[in-house]
């Protein structure tokens, strides 16, 4: 029987936290600046990598900025990459900070379920 993966938001450590079997595989870490949410890695243990817990990581952070109406200073290159294959979310990244891993401008990739 597999264990379901969760995301947790850990505010104390400025993190969104993958956990399966109640240990921490992945996290995307941030701080708050004023009305901005600054992300800036992203990390899976190697024995979880490909396993797509790093999209689900990204996802949950994004979607958390935009439930909070806040923007994005983005300085990871793989979340980067995230935004240029979901474009919704291209809208969050803040004009005047938008952080050290620019958004690429391309079409999105195909990415199977």
């Amino acid at each position: 029987m597999s264990t379901a993966l969760q995301i947790r938001n850990n505010t104390t450590g400025g993190e969104f936290e993958a956990v399966l079997g109640g240990e921490v595989v992945g996290r995307v870490g941030y701080r708050l600046r004023q009305d901005r949410v600054v992300l800036t890695h992203t990390e899976v243990d190697e024995p979880h990598r490909g396993e797509g817990i790093a999209n689900q990581l990204v996802q949950a952070a994004l979607d958390d900025i935009v439930a909070t109406g806040r923007r994005l200073t983005n300085f990871c290159p793989f979340i980067a990459d995230y935004i240029a294959d979901h474009p919704s979310y291209k809208t969050l990244v803040d004009a005047e900070h938008p952080g050290g891993a620019a958004v690429p401008d391309r079409a999105p990739r195909h990415i199977p379920s």
